[in-house]
């Protein structure tokens, strides 16, 4: 597995960094929060326009690849006290494999890298991907609802894994 690091000044790696994401939530999320609120949600949070403003707030952005296939990304950004785990997301033929094992082994060395001694994410209510997180490490430690515009919003629990070393 190779984690590839998107390059803000890259068009052409944004725009491939755009439609892989916007094709894997498309086909996690349509289920559980329906297609009108992921399709404006891909907008907001997927979109070429978007990945470059997250760029330019300090998001880092990773293609995997497995041999010369793109599988997923994940998005993470450094905070004060700690890592914030925006994106980590498999295409679906290749979870349930353990290599999201692989992945938080590498976020896990940035945070380290970093002198940081947690990872927090927020993960909706109704995904599925909370039982892959808890075996994982992760804990819960709150929950949030957060108003992201034209009546949709989100509503999640907070994770944070600490066991870091």
């Amino acid at each position: 597995m190779d984690f590839i690091c998107l390059n803000k000044s890259d068009e052409n790696a944004i725009a491939e960094m755009s439609a892989l994401a916007s094709a894997i939530v498309k086909e996690h999320f349509d289920p559980i929060i329906g297609s009108r609120q992921n399709d404006y949600m891909i907008e907001k949070f997927q979109s070429v326009k978007s990945i470059k403003q997250q760029l330019s707030e300090g998001y880092v952005y990773y293609f995997i690849y497995l041999d010369d296939t793109a599988i997923g990304f994940l998005t993470y950004r450094l905070e004060e006290d700690c890592l914030y785990l925006s994106k980590f997301y498999l295409d679906k033929e290749y979870r349930g494999k353990g290599f999201s094992k692989e992945m938080l082994s590498f976020v896990k060395s940035a945070a380290i890298e970093n002198g940081l001694k947690r990872i927090r994410l927020n993960v909706n209510k109704n995904n599925n991907a909370i039982y892959a997180y808890e075996k994982l490490g992760f804990k819960r430690t709150g929950t949030q609802k957060k108003d992201i515009g034209s009546g949709f919003f989100m509503d999640d629990y907070i994770y944070e894994y600490s066991d870091i070393r």
